[in-house]
């Protein structure tokens, strides 16, 4: 009986053994590879070796020294632009799917499926079935207009720099919209059902509806969705590497800073001297701009969830 209090209390320090495992993983696999790149952009390289150390001079060549900076403010632009659009397009309809799935309307359950079933599907798959239906010759989206008689409107979606970045956001957001509006639903589904009767008892009913009791309510889900579109769109590689290569073709007209980092750390875009080492730089300058926008958008959550 005197050994059950020792027995009690070495049981209870071996509850904080169990994160270790967790806790090793993240450090491998997380705090590593940033610390890791930091520390490979502070060298200068000649192709995979590490030669004397240099400071910050390779971040200083992404940002002044052709045609690095240039690229590195296109690919920026692009990221930029893949972000607002993916807000608008994506999460637009996400939320207005979600509200007629809210609605209960005669197949809903069904839609909600339909609408996820995208995001099943591999990226790479996805880019290559949309480069088939994109393709300016026999794609389906040309014939299908042609069909239409609006053949003036074919064109090649993804060789012409007008349009192959917006045509690449467009299927990222096909692929995308299920994961938003089941989000969106949650958050719908959230709301207390009495304050929508109430609302609707005082005669407040379609967009004013949505404009002054729902979206106020949805505050947190809507944050949440602005994170993981912000951090997918600074991301954005798989989808161009598969439609476009690692060019961000027609003439860097779909490059980002995930297909630039790729294309100087591994493919050798200019000098191999310095590859390494100002891949690294905008490796580090890409967790920056993520970290700490994504840590504003977490601090508003923190200050809503307070009020």
């Amino acid at each position: 009986m005197a050994d059950k209090p020792k027995r009690l209390q070495r049981n209870r320090w071996s509850i904080h053994l169990f994160p270790i495992p967790a806790l090793a993983i993240y450090l491998l696999f997380i705090i590593y590879p940033i610390c890791a790149a930091f520390s490979y952009s502070l060298y200068d390289w000649k192709g995979i070796k590490k030669l004397e150390f240099i400071g910050f001079q390779n971040f200083k060549n992404l940002f002044t020294l052709e045609p690095f900076n240039t690229m590195f403010w296109n690919a920026l632009e692009h990221n930029v632009i893949y972000f607002v659009v993916q807000m608008v397009v994506q999460n637009g309809i996400a939320f207005l799917l979600a509200y007629l799935v809210f609605q209960k309307i005669k197949g809903s359950g069904f839609l909600k499926v339909a609408y996820f079933l995208p995001r099943l599907l591999s990226v790479i798959v996805v880019g290559f079935l949309w480069k088939l239906i994109l393709n300016p010759t026999y794609g389906t989206i040309n014939v299908l207009l042609d069909k239409l008689g609006l053949d003036s409107w074919t064109m090649p979606w993804l060789g012409d720099p007008s349009t192959a970045l917006i045509s690449i956001i467009l299927v990222n957001s096909w692929f995308g919209v299920g994961l938003s509006l089941l989000i969106f639903l949650a958050g719908l589904q959230s709301i207390p059902t009495e304050v929508v009767e109430a609302s609707r008892l005082d005669g407040v009913r379609g967009f004013r509806m949505i404009r002054t009791i729902i979206l106020p309510l949805m505050i947190q889900p809507i944050i949440m969705v602005t994170v993981l579109t912000f951090i997918q769109s600074f991301e954005a590689f798989e989808l161009i590497y598969a439609m476009q290569g690692s060019m961000g073709e027609p003439y860097y007209s779909t490059d980002t800073m995930a297909v630039f980092f790729y294309r100087t750390a591994f493919g050798g875009s200019s000098s191999d001297s310095v590859a390494i080492g100002l891949g690294s730089a905008l490796a580090v300058v890409m967790f920056a701009i993520i970290a700490i926008i994504s840590a504003a958008f977490l601090a508003l959550t923190r200050k809503v969830n307070q009020e």
